[in-house]
């Protein structure tokens, strides 16, 4: 999903979380407030939900474009019981690294910034499709759509792009 982090864009993501998940997970959140509502909203207590609130240090030393340096860590059971072990941001961490590293658009000072929020969404979206249905991991030594009975076989760019057309994604309105 493509939005702000505010509590409206939060609430329609994590319906849509739940929309998909047939039995009880365990989820965690970064420290935005609004996740609380929208989290208990969608799940009621039938999840185990944590959250990993990080604390950053400011220091007049950094340039404009240094990240800040994380000073500390605190998990936060908000309801169930999560997992102590387990309380983690890492693989969604991990996938925004990828996609920011994969596409020119999310880097900074570029010229290769989406102009419009539809054609940004769309970006993602194409990125998204193609790590997942077309390209191998080597870890996986197949697909992630594969490893997971989606498919049964590595995609190609045209196959990707055919069921895209079919699913109307990009039709004018």
């Amino acid at each position: 999903m493509t939005g702000n982090r505010d509590a409206r864009c939060a609430r329609m993501f994590i319906d849509d979380l739940a929309s998909r998940l047939a039995s009880r997970v365990q989820l965690t959140s970064d420290g935005l407030r609004v996740y609380l509502e929208a989290v208990e909203g969608a799940f009621g207590s039938e999840i185990d939900y944590a959250m990993l609130v990080k604390t950053y240090a400011a220091s007049q030393e950094e340039t404009r474009y240094s990240p800040a340096v994380c000073t500390s860590c605190e998990c936060k059971p908000i309801m169930g019981r999560p997992d102590p072990d387990h309380i983690s941001t890492s693989y969604v961490e991990r996938q925004n690294l990828t996609m920011r590293m994969s596409m020119r658009r999310f880097t900074r000072l570029t010229n290769g910034f989406s102009k419009k929020v539809e054609n940004h969404a769309y970006a993602v979206a194409i990125h998204y499709m193609h790590y997942n249905f077309c390209r191998i991991h080597k870890t996986l030594r197949v697909t992630p759509t594969m490893e997971a009975g989606i498919t049964d076989h590595v995609w190609t760019i045209e196959e990707m792009l055919d069921k895209v057309r079919k699913q109307k994604c990009f039709d004018k309105k």
